[in-house]
């Protein structure tokens, strides 16, 4: 009853419909609970730091929501690497897969600038509008996939019909009710600190189970949005999808946890870990890559390309996949001269070529990629 009930339907399955939040009775802060969001609350006041001693923090901010965006669609089972979504154009995608991410990519950002507006707050329409931009031109278009609405028929996850299905959210009718009561509490303040609420709104989200399809991509858009809209997190550089990837059965099991025995506690110590255990991964990133960068500037310099090596490297670091014309823009110098410049480059093992093609030549930052790179290997799974 703390978190809600199960419920047989007239037509034989049964259903959850979930209790309002917050939790009866209240999550209890003690213990190991009140140490872990002690850590958590550090960690990312360690990265509001690092942001601003960084001197270009918007082109590493710009990777780690590219990676968010690949690890959260590879934990529903997207097969794409990195390497694919940043050597893609927006424009002209080459599979579907990557153009999942890339509209996660596009969906984050515009959740974000919605949120920058001063009269436009996190909301049910905000949630509306960002599973719009999520599920656009996907998988062949399918209509029943409703961009931008929520279902008007019943849902269910795992199995072949809600009979045999592993879970089944409320009806329709319920939904909205949820839904209602989710959006309140979005706005309602109570004692708990906001990493907690944070934890408490992507499960009721994920339970409510509000879409077609994409809930949870769009459920874990909304931890980033929830925190940057809250003031915890001044950039979106928190990847915690790698954690989630990591701990994927974990993951559903304290979900399941929460619905089956009323246990957010056990649910909350496993989301405060995630978001200290990648705070401190994203800190130690941005450190490898800044070491990584000043090495290849000197490097560069010391080849005597200093001027045009750093404006490239620059460049790189937000587009790390390049052809030829790339790098005459990026740098401001004709096709030829950018041609030398990849060379020296090759040289000195900043790029690498992929393929082995004469033609259309693309050339990747290899030890960048390599470092954004760790934790996205590919896996299976089933959205819903």
């Amino acid at each position: 009853m703390r978190s809600g009930q199960f419920k047989k339907m007239p037509v034989g399955y049964t259903a959850f419909f979930p209790a309002p939040l917050p939790p009866v009775p209240q999550i209890s802060l003690e213990g190991d609970l009140a140490l872990l969001l002690s850590e958590a609350d550090r960690a990312l006041g360690a990265l509001n730091v690092v942001v601003t001693v960084l001197p270009n923090p918007d082109l590493l901010v710009g990777m780690f929501i590219q990676k968010e965006a690949l690890l959260s669609s590879q934990i529903e089972g997207t097969q794409s690497s990195l390497v694919d979504v940043l050597g893609a154009d927006e424009d002209h995608v080459p599979t579907a897969d990557v153009g999942e991410v890339i509209n996660y990519v596009k969906a984050m950002r515009h959740g974000l600038k919605r949120l920058q507006e001063d009269d436009f707050p996190m909301s049910l329409r905000l949630i509306r509008e960002i599973h719009g931009v999520l599920m656009q031109q996907v998988r062949g278009g399918n209509p029943n996939l409703t961009p931008g609405e929520f279902r008007r028929m019943q849902n269910w996850i795992g199995g072949t019909s809600p009979a045999n299905a592993r879970f089944v959210p409320p009806p329709v009718e319920a939904m909205h009710d949820a839904l209602a009561a989710f959006e309140r509490y979005l706005h309602e303040d109570d004692a708990l600190p906001p990493l907690i609420r944070c934890g408490l709104l992507h499960y009721q989200f994920e339970t409510i189970h509000p879409f077609n399809d994409g809930n949870g991509r769009v459920g874990r858009l909304l931890i980033t949005l929830y925190l940057v809209w809250k003031g915890i997190l001044d950039e979106p550089m928190l990847y915690l999808s790698a954690y989630l990837k990591t701990h994927q059965q974990e993951y559903y099991d304290r979900l399941t946890q929460v619905r089956v025995e009323g246990n957010f506690e056990a649910w909350i110590r496993f989301f405060l870990e995630g978001i200290r255990d990648v705070s401190l991964m994203v800190l130690q990133t941005t450190k490898r890559i800044q070491l990584l960068e000043r090495e290849d500037s000197d490097r560069l310099v010391a080849h005597g390309e200093g001027s045009y090596g750093l404006t490239l490297l620059r460049g790189l670091m937000r587009q790390p996949v390049v052809m030829v014309n790339d790098v005459a823009r990026m740098v401001g110098v004709s096709y030829t001269k950018a041609n030398a410049l990849i060379a020296t480059c090759e040289d000195l093992g900043i790029l690498r070529q992929r393929g082995t093609g004469k033609r259309n030549r693309k050339f990747i930052y290899h030890a960048y990629v390599e470092i954004l790179s760790e934790g996205t290997e590919l896996i299976s799974g089933v959205d819903g």
